[in-house]
């Protein structure tokens, strides 16, 4: 086959200097129809087979092969014919040939069938479409690799995005960033289009019909939007989410961030998220942020409160006033212990209500089998158990971590007290905690401790002169009674207590 040089060469000396095709391959010894090729054709032709290669072995099970190949087409995607279920049929009919050859036929005819998929262009108008989908990154979360999914929704026509972390896809998490995403957005658009996601979705219908989850529905009731399913199976039906999905992995979170909690994550993703607005989007006129300017009189306006984005529970007391969900332990007030209550858990975290008063506020916990305690809740009872203090597992957890002048009060109370008024006295003023700041309580007992009044009493005092300081006086205004600026201010007489101790003017 002739190089590119070569075939150059030929017609250079063909067109400019005039040669003979008989000249030119005597002098350059390639046949004269190879030269005819190259004056023809600049570039080389490529080879096509005129007639199928002979196939002795398989040729009699092609047939056979291609009934098979139009039988997938009517089968559920992912219970289709594969080359080696082929190769295994046409065994058992009879073939002698290698499974190479039949892999290499039924690649070739499944190329030959496929059609390169083609798209339309989307353009929307402003404020009537947005996108929602979820998708996962990498992070360094207190030191440990973690992966956080990603809730992710864009406005169609300004192409705002917002992107936040959290723990799971469960409802409430995928409903907390709806929440913030129209926080975020000024507003609420007027559509939009999901997978079919099963915190959504109760059952796909036929068409675009999906019976959705009622949950979902008294959301989506509540904020106004329509929403939209994609075909199932063709995700590039909101190709724009998909594609800012991986566009924000890559670009917010490489380096891998290393956080403390989801908080400070978000925290993260969201400046990243508003430092876009200066970008501009290949093909849209101005920069993301001037086009969401434009877009947000449109969007639907924010609803005038927000509806809890929470799985709501009613759950029992154990024995250890805590309550169950997803098989942790959440610690209640022991001096609320109401039989019944209910339980809400948000994204991060859980409260625990009677009625309509919260009783108790946790982290949420997305481990298994953990206990979360909160101290205060176990102070009442230790008042009037004050023999269990050495052992209860609430107060060792937090005695490792608390004040150290919490220690030395304790110290001092028991060098001057029985045991069990020391430790009663010591529960009281912990219990400050539940309604002072703690650094508020810290304070007081070191000025208790310094002030030589290192009792439950004293720190009350002590704290109550940190809370609610007596006012100082003020200075009184005398420049109209100039006659009156001198009192306090003269020598003092001490003869009068002089004649005091000796009985007396005339000494009786």
């Amino acid at each position: 086959m002739l190089s590119v040089e070569q075939r150059a060469e030929i017609r250079r000396a063909y067109y400019v200097e005039k040669k003979s095709m008989r000249q030119i391959a005597r002098e350059t010894g390639h046949a004269r129809e190879t030269v005819k090729k190259a004056i023809k054709r600049a570039g080389p032709v490529s080879y096509r087979l005129k007639e199928a290669r002979p196939a002795p072995v398989l040729g009699p099970y092609k047939g056979r092969i291609e009934e098979l190949l139009a039988e997938n087409e009517r089968l559920p995607h992912k219970q289709r014919y594969t080359a080696q279920r082929i190769f295994e049929i046409i065994v058992e009919e009879g073939y002698e040939g290698s499974a190479s050859g039949v892999r290499r036929y039924v690649g070739e005819r499944r190329r030959e069938r496929r059609k390169k998929q083609v798209y339309l262009k989307l353009e929307f108008d402003p404020g009537q479409d947005a996108q929602v989908d979820w998708g996962e990154g990498q992070v360094i979360l207190k030191g440990e690799l973690t992966t956080a999914q990603l809730f992710v929704m864009r406005l169609g026509y300004s192409r705002r995005t917002f992107v936040k972390a959290y723990p799971t896809q469960r409802q409430e998490c995928f409903f907390d960033g709806h929440v913030r995403a129209f926080e975020f957005f000024d507003g609420v658009p007027h559509r939009l289009t999901y997978d079919n996601l099963k915190v959504a979705v109760y059952e796909i219908l036929t068409g675009r019909q999906r019976q959705e989850q009622e949950a979902f529905i008294l959301f989506r009731s509540h904020y106004l939007f329509d929403s939209r399913y994609c075909t199932p199976g063709q995700g590039h039906e909101k190709g724009s989410v998909e594609h800012i999905v991986g566009y924000a992995r890559r670009k917010f979170l490489v380096p891998l961030p290393r956080v403390e909690s989801y908080e400070e994550l978000n925290h993260l993703l969201l400046a990243r998220c508003q430092a876009e607005d200066c970008r501009v989007v290949k093909g849209q006129p101005r920069p993301i942020g001037e086009m969401w300017a434009g877009e947000q009189p449109d969007l639907l306006p924010l609803p005038t409160h927000d509806l809890p984005c929470c799985v709501t529970r009613e759950v029992s007391l154990n024995p250890y006033c805590q309550v169950v969900f997803e098989t942790n332990r959440y610690s209640v007030p022991t001096d609320h212990a109401y039989p019944t209550l209910t339980l809400r858990a948000f994204p991060f975290s859980v409260e625990i209500l009677h009625g309509e008063q919260v009783l108790a506020r946790h982290p949420r916990c997305y481990e298994r089998d953990q206990d979360i305690l909160d101290p205060l809740h176990y102070l009442p009872l230790l008042v009037q158990r004050p023999g269990a203090f050495e052992h209860a597992q609430p107060i060792r957890r937090w005695r490792s971590e608390w004040p150290p002048v919490y220690e030395r009060l304790l110290n001092s109370l028991q060098h001057r007290f029985n045991h069990h008024d020391a430790i009663r006295q010591f529960v009281q003023v912990l219990s400050f905690n539940r309604e002072h700041d703690g650094a508020l309580v810290e304070q007081a007992v070191g000025q208790a401790l310094g002030l030589g009044c290192a009792h439950y009493e004293g720190v009350r005092w002590c704290l109550n002169q940190l809370v609610a300081p007596p006012p100082s006086p003020t200075a009184l205004d005398l420049t109209t009674r100039p006659h009156l600026a001198g009192i306090g201010h003269q020598p003092l007489d001490l003869s009068g207590y002089d004649q005091l101790l000796m009985g007396g003017p005339h000494g009786d």
